[in-house]
C-alpha cells in the first residue's frame, strides 16, 4: 500500500508538470523568419484590470504567411495573473512559435523588446498590489479621470524591432533562472477574448505581411476583438525594410497538396531501342497518373478536414495542430512521389540496362 501509495503522488506530480508547461509547447515551425515589429501608438487602457497584450506576428499555414495579430488590452483571467507573450525562436534550422500564457509571474519571452512595458524581460507597464492592478503612467497611455490605481516609474530601454530569437539577425537572450522557475507555475492559455481576436486577425488579408510589407495598418486595438472604431490604431512605420520569403533563405514548405509544384515530367526516353522506350513512357504515364491522384485524394481529405473544423467551431490552437499535422503528411506524399521518380529513372538508366 506505502508503494502504491508514493506512485500515485509521482504520477500527480507528473501530471501537474505536464499540464503547467503544456501551454508553452511548440506548435508551428517556419523556415524564415517574421518581419520586425512594427511601430505604433498603444490605445488608451479601456478600464481597471485590464492588461496590455503586445501585437506580434502569427503564421498562417494556408496563406503560407505571417499575418500581424494587433495588440490590444485584455481583462486578467484572474487576479494577480499576468501575460507573458508569445515568441519566435531559431532551433534546429527552423523558427519555431512559443505560445503565451497568463500566470502569476512573468516568464521568458524571447528577449523580445514588444514595448509598452514589455522591453524583453519581464514587464514593467504596472503590477499587482492588494488586489488591484497599478499602472505606470511613464509607460502606459491610461486615462487617469477613469483610473486611479497609477504610479511613475521610468524605465531605460532600447528602442530595437527585432521580432525573433536566435539565428541571423536575431536577439541573443537565455532564459534567467526567475524565468524558468515562472514556466512551471500554474499558466492559463489565451482566453476566449484573444482567441476570437487572432482568428478575426487570421481572416483579415489586410494584416498579412505580404500585403501590407510589414506596416499592418491594425496595429493595436482598444480591446480585443474590435477591429473597426476610432480606438484603432495604424502602425506608422515598419520596424525595417521588409524582405519576401526568397529573400529570407528560402521558401515556406507546402502545406497542402494543391500548394506542391507541378510534376516535371523527364525528356523523352531515346535509347533507340522503340520498345523499351514506348514501356518506359508507359510506366511514367501511369506513375504520374497514380501519384496525381495520390495528391487529389489527401488533399480531399485535408479539405474535408478544415470542414470538419469550422463545423465543430475549433480553437487556433486545434486548427495550428491540424496544419502542422497537414504539413507533415504533404512533405510525406512528396518525399515519396520522389522516391518513386528516381527509382523509374535508374531503371531506365544505361547501366541498369547494361
Amino acid at each position: 500500500m506505502r508503494i502504491s501509495f508514493v506512485r500515485g503522488v509521482l504520477f500527480a506530480l507528473v501530471v501537474l508538470s505536464v499540464s503547467s508547461t503544456a501551454l508553452a509547447q511548440i506548435r508551428i515551425s517556419v523556415a524564415f523568419g517574421p518581419p520586425a515589429l512594427p511601430v505604433y501608438e498603444q490605445p488608451v487602457c479601456p478600464g481597471d484590470g485590464y492588461i496590455w497584450t503586445p501585437g506580434y506576428w502569427a503564421w498562417d499555414p494556408d496563406a503560407g504567411d505571417y499575418y500581424w495579430v494587433p495588440g490590444t488590452w485584455v481583462l486578467a483571467p484572474e487576479v494577480g495573473f499576468l501575460w507573458t507573450p508569445p515568441w519566435w525562436g531559431w532551433e534546429g534550422g527552423r523558427f519555431l512559435f512559443h505560445e503565451g500564457y497568463w500566470g502569476p509571474h512573468i516568464g521568458f519571452y524571447g528577449g523580445i523588446n514588444y514595448g509598452f512595458g514589455y522591453f524583453g524581460v519581464g514587464f514593467v507597464g504596472g503590477r499587482w498590489d492588494g488586489g488591484h492592478f497599478f499602472y505606470n503612467r511613464s509607460i502606459t497611455n491610461i486615462n487617469v479621470v477613469n483610473i486611479h490605481n497609477v504610479y511613475n516609474e521610468t524605465v531605460v530601454h532600447n528602442d530595437v524591432h527585432i521580432s525573433y530569437n536566435g539565428g541571423e539577425g536575431g536577439v541573443v537572450a537565455r532564459p534567467r533562472p526567475e524565468e524558468e522557475i515562472a514556466e512551471h507555475d500554474r499558466h492559463i492559455g489565451a482566453v476566449e477574448a484573444q482567441t476570437r481576436h487572432f482568428e478575426q486577425a487570421r481572416a483579415n488579408r489586410d494584416l498579412r505581411a505580404s500585403v501590407n510589407q510589414g506596416r499592418p495598418p491594425i496595429a493595436a486595438t482598444g480591446r480585443a476583438g474590435e477591429f473597426s472604431g476610432h480606438e484603432i490604431v495604424a502602425a506608422r512605420e515598419a520596424g525595417a525594410a521588409y524582405h519576401p520569403p526568397a529573400e529570407r533563405g528560402g521558401n515556406a514548405p507546402a502545406v497542402h497538396p494543391k500548394d506542391l509544384p507541378a510534376f516535371e515530367r523527364p525528356s523523352a526516353p531515346n535509347t533507340g531501342d522503340a520498345n523499351r522506350d514506348r514501356k518506359y513512357q508507359q510506366q511514367q504515364d501511369k506513375l504520374f497518373a497514380k501519384q496525381g491522384q495520390e495528391r487529389q485524394q489527401l488533399q480531399q481529405k485535408q479539405e474535408q478536414e478544415h470542414q470538419r473544423m469550422d463545423r465543430q467551431n475549433a480553437s487556433q490552437a486545434q486548427r495550428d495542430q491540424m496544419e502542422q499535422r497537414h504539413q507533415q503528411q504533404t512533405q510525406q506524399l512528396q518525399q515519396k512521389h520522389t522516391q518513386q521518380q528516381q527509382r523509374l529513372q535508374e531503371r531506365q538508366s544505361p547501366g541498369r540496362r547494361k
